[in-house]
């Protein structure tokens, strides 16, 4: 066999070749497109060929390069670049670092230690799509949390009034009126019939008239004023930062219909939907996450720590603990998070697990909710291994009277 290390750049890629016994067969630089790609087929071309005997380590497990040298038959490791790190520090001291050293590391790596990597994960097509979806799907809903926030903190300035009427800042109510009314003078100038135009231009569906009295009622609210510039100056701020997260929402929308298109086509959308607590979106975020090849966890528990849900060990003499993983997949631990809340009141088992494993019922436990989490994913692994639908009665048959669980039925 030959071994690969790839130092992906953007415009060019460092490439070192050994051998299996370490010995160095090539280096050389590649560039970002198809004549580079073409290159390095042909560099591995003159040591084998047997695409099978050819394994590369590369730091991503995405991007046009990755899906040239899948699609050649290779053997792709994905490396985390903070395992680089640590694998560099096993040949050298100095500090000393470069990208065809870090090529050379690469290929090492895969030489000796890529029994403790995993491959890169063959992925459908569809699934592929839908993960580009959803995460640009999620990127959207986090900017505009970011807008909201922004937001928020320029309404505290000078317009208590509008915090104290909308709860919601990225509502369609919300952002209707403040569009119009940006400012505290012209929000009590707003007449009920003005605010009733407004709603309604907004696409809300009922109760204009009561609403509409609502706002106008809580903006005529006497509050203290800012100085007239100032005002002026806020007003704009409030402006721009609706106008930014009416844009935001409109492709909110229209990612999510998209996405929800293509999630519904996948063959494991329906089992995924079976689980309590998932819907098209929650569901096509776990999904694109967590991928689609059948072979990537070897067991429910490989997939639980991939999603971070299961606690590791730290043990050094004596002294034994275990802590919730802070190394993992931030947008996965997000949906699954979001997840297991929303699980807790569509799931009589999980509200019951939740509970059990919270000691305070007055306060929140993030230990009950992985807990509960990591119980949730492992059930998943089990609804796609066996392609079964969830069944309440099973999942949580030690957790729940039987008579509830009948109810559920």
């Amino acid at each position: 066999m030959i071994h690969v290390g790839i130092d992906w750049a953007e415009t060019h890629h460092d490439v070192c070749i050994i051998d299996d016994d370490g010995t160095v067969l090539n280096e050389f630089r590649i560039d970002n497109n198809l004549a580079g790609v073409a290159r390095l087929h042909e560099q591995i071309g003159d040591h084998t060929d047997e695409p099978d005997a050819v394994t590369i380590g590369i730091e991503t497990d995405r991007g046009l390069l990755v899906h040239a040298i899948k699609a050649a038959g290779y053997q792709v490791f994905a490396v985390n670049p903070m395992s680089v790190d640590r694998y560099r520090d096993r040949h050298t001291t100095s500090g000393a670092k470069s990208d065809r050293g870090d090529a050379k590391v690469l290929a090492d790596l895969v030489r000796t230690d890529r029994h403790n990597h995993r491959p890169v994960a063959g992925d459908t097509e569809l699934l592929q799509a839908i993960k580009v979806l959803a995460r640009t799907h999620q990127d959207l809903v986090w900017a505009r949390n970011r807008h909201t926030n922004q937001l928020r903190h320029a309404l505290l300035e000078f317009y208590p009034a509008a915090l104290a009427t909308f709860d919601e800042l990225a509502h369609m109510d919300t952002v209707a009126v403040l569009a119009a009314a940006p400012t505290p003078d012209r929000g009590r100038a707003l007449s009920v019939d003005d605010i009733e135009a407004l709603l309604r231009a907004g696409k809300r569906q009922r109760f204009h008239r009561r609403r509409a009295q609502q706002i106008q009622a809580e903006l005529q609210s006497d509050e203290l004023a800012a100085p007239e510039l100032i005002d002026d100056a806020l007003g704009i701020r409030v402006s721009s930062l609706v106008a930014l997260i009416v844009t935001i929402n409109d492709q909110i929308d229209d990612v999510e219909q998209r996405m929800t298109a293509r999630f519904e086509q996948h063959p494991d959308a329906e089992l995924i939907t079976s689980m309590p607590g998932l819907a098209s979106v929650l569901g096509a975020r776990v999904l694109a996450e967590f991928g689609d090849d059948p072979n990537r966890y070897s067991d429910a528990k490989a997939r639980a720590n991939y999603a971070g849900t299961s606690p590791i060990t730290i043990a050094s003499g004596k002294k034994s603990v275990a802590v919730a993983r802070f190394k993992r997949n931030r947008r996965l631990a997000d949906a699954i998070d979001r997840w297991a809340f929303t699980s807790l009141s569509s799931s009589p088992g999980a509200r019951a697990y939740y509970d059990a494993h919270n000691p305070d019922p007055q306060n929140t436990s993030k230990h009950a909710r992985r807990k509960q989490a990591n119980k949730l994913v492992k059930l998943l692994h089990g609804v796609l291994r066996h392609r079964t639908p969830y069944d309440e009665q099973i999942a949580w048959q030690h957790w729940v009277p039987d008579t509830q669980l009948a109810d559920v039925a």
